[in-house]
């Protein structure tokens, strides 16, 4: 099972590299890992999407991080309602005359033509994995010369159902 898990970490050197240890002696392979500076210059956010066995494997890998020194805080929101966005490059193998039926390709997905080479173009799509997904695969007939895509970065939404939960009054007695 597929698992997206978020960790508040120190912005220090080294941080990244013992985390992904503690994954890598626990077995469990790391489908994709963001990582950047929050709106504190001195934390970052990492976001893993994990696979694993069973739940009890996961608890221990939480409780393992919960121990280092330098992470702050890691929740699993796999269950919660989250915002998911992964950005993907890629490059297309393109002579100039299927240029425009490429980018029609594009349109749907909003994705956008960020360069033009002689023999190639590069668009640059923003979206949930599916979506990313779905774009790729109805370019890879032209021929993909290069893929670049960061993996997915995620957090819990603003505002759920319970948030807007409030009491009933009635004037009637």
């Amino acid at each position: 099972m597929k698992r997206t898990i978020v960790a508040t970490v120190n912005n220090t050197s080294g941080v990244m590299n013992r985390i992904t240890g503690l994954f890598a002696r626990r077995q469990f392979n790391i489908d994709s890992i963001t990582v950047g500076m929050t709106e504190n210059p001195s934390v970052s956010r990492m976001t893993f999407v994990v696979s694993v066995d069973n739940q009890r494997g996961l608890d221990q890998v939480i409780k393992q991080l919960n121990k280092q020194v330098d992470v702050l805080k890691v929740r699993d929101i796999t269950d919660d309602a989250t915002v998911e966005r992964e950005l993907a490059l890629i490059k297309v193998v393109s002579a100039p005359q299927h240029r425009g039926e490429i980018s029609a390709l594009a349109e749907p997905f909003r994705a956008s033509v960020v360069d033009v080479g002689r023999e190639s173009i590069t668009l640059q799509v923003t979206g949930d994995q599916q979506k990313v997904e779905a774009l790729i695969d109805l370019l890879k007939p032209y021929g993909i010369k290069e893929l670049a895509r960061t993996g997915i970065t995620a957090f819990k939404r603003g505002t759920t159902k319970s948030d807007f939960e409030t009491p009933k009054y009635s004037i009637i007695h």
